[in-house]
């Protein structure tokens, strides 16, 4: 399995970005980008980043009629990323019609992830969008919708990743956002952990941006969270 580390890489400055990327090792991890920079530096700054040996989680998130998703997740395909994902409120035809875009490309294909419920949101949150059961109800129902869709795993809280592997399976793909080392305070995120308390949940992935992007020294914050984790 690639290293368990995601490095989120919200910048608004592509030198900015890069410099942090020249201080950091694809041994070690990987790096996400998602719609900011996506949208401000293209499938350009993509390749650049595949080129210098990083494997790559594109962040999009699509949600949209099955074609026009599935014509999305291909055009990601061909640019060589590792992961990419959509949102399980889509539904199984959206999913299956995603997984099915990239079925051609076997081995090299990217691994395929669902977004649960967002970890900005609380239950009060849930209910001003309509959604009246629980928190982890929701999570546990899209999970499996997931999972019936043939997708690789979910992006999710690790606050409810033992319940996902309960409902989905121990080698269903848990990519765990809103982490947070303990000397950070909360700020945007509601269910936030910490990297060990992430991995003893059972995440398979753990995504990371400020602990690491704004530290003086990123690279010895990426060895210390590793020491804490393996």
């Amino acid at each position: 399995m690639p290293n368990k580390l995601i490095i989120a890489l919200d910048f608004n400055n592509r030198n900015e970005a890069l410099t942090l990327i020249d201080k950091l090792d694809p041994a070690f991890c990987a790096l996400k980008v998602g719609s900011e920079m996506f949208t401000l530096f293209g499938s350009t700054f993509i390749k650049q980043l595949i080129n210098k040996q990083f494997k790559l989680f594109l962040d999009l998130k699509f949600f949209d009629i099955p074609n026009t998703v599935a014509r999305a997740c291909k055009a990601c395909a061909d640019l060589g990323v590792w992961m990419i994902n959509v949102h399980a409120m889509g539904g199984i035809n959206m999913m299956c019609a995603a997984r099915e875009a990239i079925e051609s490309f076997g081995a090299n294909r990217p691994l395929l992830v669902a977004v649960t419920v967002l970890t900005s949101f609380d239950q009060d949150e849930l209910a001003c969008i309509g959604v009246n059961h629980s928190l982890q109800n929701q999570v546990s129902l899209l999970a499996k919708l997931t999972k019936d869709s043939g997708l690789d795993g979910v992006v999710s809280s690790a606050l409810e990743v033992k319940l996902i592997k309960e409902k989905c399976g121990a080698e269903f793909i848990a990519v765990t956002p809103g982490i947070r080392l303990p000397e950070n305070k909360q700020d945007d995120q509601n269910r936030i952990v910490t990297p060990h308390q992430a991995i003893s949940q059972g995440s398979d992935y753990l995504v990371i941006g400020r602990p690491v992007t704004q530290a003086l020294d990123p690279a010895a914050v990426v060895q210390k969270i590793l020491l804490d984790i393996y």
